[in-house]
């Protein structure tokens, strides 16, 4: 585990911990399992794609640390069910969830930025309600789902939190992304309602809203194929007053901040920015 603990920003004491990372085989959710891992959690790494949850496991394991991969969908609180029983039985209860899972879809994307009628490509009134129904179901009700499975593991025992990824866009929404702005608008949104419904439980539940960052989701509307910023990127960057895209590896600050009690135990419902200042830029 020693590559792993250089990559730490600090480490924490998550020995006998049970953490279970929703879309944990992502580039996100990777480092994070990587990271909660290496601090002694015992990580489960859910997944649409099981080789890729296995796989990343299997890398985890390789360094030292104890995590499993498995298959479930999030929408599918029978799944979801059967997938605490099983990880209670292997590993013990949930202490920690990170909500990871979510996405967007073409159908809930307009390729106008602004309405143009007599221009080409879809505009607000082309959007397809199948699509936008599948963007909102997955962030939010993707989230809400487990949060209610696993959250029931979580009652009467301390230091247990539920950690929900927002996104800029929820703060200031984005052109095109009008499902996924609105999605993540409102995982922020329950993020706070459900930190004060559980605030006397002591289960703290608390957001990340990461900044731009390079995953396999927008690589091709950021990146183009000689890696240079796509026309949408060059907007970004020049909106971010750092200049650049987020590393990965810069959430885990605030990913072990946020599940350390010590650290962290009087905050509950906050939604903390990762994002290189970007929800702070007016544009002058």
């Amino acid at each position: 585990m020693s590559a792993a603990d250089n990559a730490l920003p600090f480490s924490i004491d998550l020995n006998n911990k049970v953490a279970v990372v929703t879309g944990g085989a992502g580039v996100l959710g990777a480092a994070m399992c990587r990271a909660l891992a290496t601090c002694g959690a015992k990580v489960v790494i859910i997944g649409r794609d099981l080789a890729k949850a296995e796989a990343l496991a299997s890398e985890i394991e390789a360094t030292g640390g104890i995590a499993q991969g498995l298959s479930c969908n999030v929408l599918d609180r029978t799944a979801l069910e059967n997938a605490a029983a099983h990880i209670a039985s292997s590993f013990g209860p949930c202490d920690i969830l990170i909500n990871g899972a979510g996405g967007n879809h073409p159908k809930g994307i307009t390729d106008q930025e602004y309405l143009d009628t007599e221009g080409s490509g879809s505009s607000f009134f082309d959007l397809d309600m199948e699509g936008f129904k599948f963007v909102f179901d997955l962030n939010l009700m993707g989230t809400l789902l487990p949060s209610q499975v696993f959250a029931k593991q979580m009652l009467g025992r301390a230091g247990c939190s539920i950690i929900n990824i927002s996104s800029m866009s929820a703060l200031k929404p984005l052109t095109k992304v009008a499902a996924y702005s609105g999605a993540k608008a409102a995982v922020s949104n329950f993020t706070q309602w459900l930190a004060v419904h559980l605030g006397q439980s002591g289960v703290r539940v608390n957001a990340i809203a990461p900044g731009f960052f390079i995953t396999e989701q927008n690589r091709k509307l950021m990146l183009q194929d000689d890696g240079n910023y796509t026309p949408r990127a060059q907007k970004v960057i020049a909106q971010t007053p750092m200049r650049r895209f987020g590393e990965a590896n810069e959430l885990i600050g605030a990913l072990l901040w946020l599940v350390e009690p010590k650290a962290s135990g009087f905050v509950t419902g906050s939604i903390i920015a990762v994002d290189g200042g970007f929800s702070a830029y007016a544009g002058v």
